[in-house]
């Protein structure tokens, strides 16, 4: 972050990236930062939706702020990995009493013909609220999977919406139904 020229302007930076709000401003009047030099995470599309939001900035259009805590990962391995959200400990560390529930794979009709049994599906919920505060999955295409649960909290859905959701069979999806419903003591496939 050296010899960018913002020495001269009330730009801040903070270890590794420049310091912005919600809506990718600086401190600096018309100085705006996205992407990766904006902090984490450090993801294409992060830095794509950044983008929108500061031009609709920009244009005077009232853009919603971005919460990065709500912005899904994927990691393209073997198994694949996906999360939005708090983890459960951090969900504990933020003082919420959560509901756990966690569904594997093998109990899932599609992953069991396709011979992708490996994996589970595991959401966390504010006890009191309902609030999805995060989900993480492990398993065959999961990254396809994962943009249904990044929707669900940007709706601010609970776990009684989510459970009232009739979900397609066979899909790999069904998993994760089963697994809010295993948070509330109500999965009917383990």
């Amino acid at each position: 972050m050296e010899d960018l020229g913002l020495e001269k302007t009330a730009v801040r930076v903070e270890k590794t990236h420049i310091v912005t709000d919600a809506f990718c401003r600086t401190a600096e009047p018309g100085v705006y930062a996205i992407g990766d030099v904006a902090g984490p995470p450090w993801l294409a599309h992060k830095a794509s939706h950044e983008g929108v939001i500061c031009v609709e900035q920009i244009a005077g259009l009232h853009p919603h702020a971005l919460d990065t805590t709500r912005i899904p990962a994927c990691t393209y391995s073997h198994p694949q990995v996906a999360s939005v959200g708090l983890t459960e400990a951090q969900a504990r560390e933020r003082g919420h009493q959560v509901k756990v529930g966690k569904f594997p794979f093998v109990g899932n009709g599609k992953a069991i013909a396709m011979g992708s049994t490996a994996g589970l599906v595991k959401v966390i919920f504010d006890e009191g609220s309902g609030e999805l505060l995060g989900a993480h999955m492990v398993g065959d295409e999961v990254t396809e999977m994962i943009q249904g649960y990044a929707i669900a909290q940007t709706l601010e859905t609970t776990e009684a919406d989510l459970m009232s959701a009739v979900l397609p069979h066979p899909t790999m999806s069904e998993a994760m139904h089963e697994a809010v419903l295993a948070a509330y003591g109500r999965a009917l496939h383990i």
